[in-house]
């Protein structure tokens, strides 16, 4: 436990590489000094967790507008009508993630900071685990890590994810299921990645991949998935994870520019329902300077401010 002197936030690290559980503190009542620590947190940790805040949808909007300026809650799934930038994660609806991912990578800027918060849950299952890519790419060996250093990857909403055959899954999903695919796919992004990313706060490199990573620049597809699927393995080391037990009132804070995420969808029937905010980020940075590069699809109005 170690408790920072400028605000008396108690932080309890959870594994040796990546997550924190903050106590002593009510995200409703945050001065400038407890946001500016737990930015720092997220920073450490790469993923923070808060018990048992039993926050209103303002209040989440209103904490995480202090890390950032937010974005709209999906670039193509329906939002809500009074709160467009509160993503409403309802597995009645169709919603789940049960795949490796950092949000919304199919777009120039994706997300800085994700905000996730605990509505209802399963009696059993429905944890959500969490990678650091930055001791992912630590990890590579170094002839892995001068290869990963030079590739470009194109991410896409519409992969094996979300670009399905409907009248092939017809049958396998439920209506809300199915209903949800086709939403998600209603436009296709795609947009060009370094898969190697310099964090723009800590100057650390992490790998940038992820189930929307689809192919890689100047491979052939099969190259591609090859070469994915072995720069994933790194990522999704056990020595990497989180796994975050959910509670009805948590809420969990990630730097979406570090880690992956994977929502656990092993609870059958029963309803799970999170809701989601994210900060506005900025084109991803390589090694060589080089920067993102929107492939298809008009991003605009997923960044507010455009």
């Amino acid at each position: 436990m170690t408790v920072d002197q400028s605000t008396h936030l108690r932080s309890r690290r959870l594994t040796g590489r990546i997550g924190a559980e903050i106590s002593e503190v009510d995200l409703t009542h945050l001065d400038d000094r407890e946001v500016a620590a737990i930015r720092r947190e997220v920073l450490a940790h790469r993923v923070v967790f808060f018990r048992h805040q039993n926050i209103g949808s303002a209040e989440h909007l209103a904490f995480a507008s202090r890390l950032g300026p937010l974005t709209l809650a999906h670039p193509t799934l329906p939002v809500l009508a009074d709160e467009r930038e509160l993503f409403d994660l309802d597995s009645i609806a169709g919603a789940s993630a049960n795949h490796w991912h950092t949000d919304v990578t199919f777009v120039d800027r994706p997300p800085i900071f994700s905000v996730l918060r605990a509505l209802i849950l399963p009696e059993v299952g429905g944890d959500t685990l969490w990678a650091n890519t930055v001791t992912a790419y630590r990890d590579l060996p170094d002839d892995l890590r001068q290869l990963a250093d030079r590739l470009v990857a194109v991410h896409s909403n519409g992969h094996d994810y979300g670009r399905v055959d409907v009248a092939r899954m017809r049958g396998k999903l439920r209506p809300e299921q199915l209903a949800h695919l086709q939403a998600f796919v209603s436009e296709v992004y795609e947009t060009e990645h370094p898969v190697v990313r310099v964090h723009p706060e800590t100057g650390e490199l992490a790998l940038l991949l992820g189930g929307f990573a689809q192919r890689l620049v100047g491979h052939s597809l099969s190259e591609s998935v090859d070469l994915l699927r072995i720069l994933q393995a790194y990522v999704t080391r056990p020595e990497n994870i989180v796994r975050w037990h959910w509670q009805e009132g948590d809420v969990a804070i990630w730097d979406n520019r570090a880690t992956q995420h994977y929502a656990i969808a092993d609870y059958g029937s029963q309803r799970r329902r999170m809701q989601r905010v994210t900060t506005a980020g900025i084109p991803v940075v390589g090694l060589d300077g080089r920067t993102s590069q929107a492939l298809q699809g008009d991003a605009s109005r997923y960044y507010l401010e455009a």
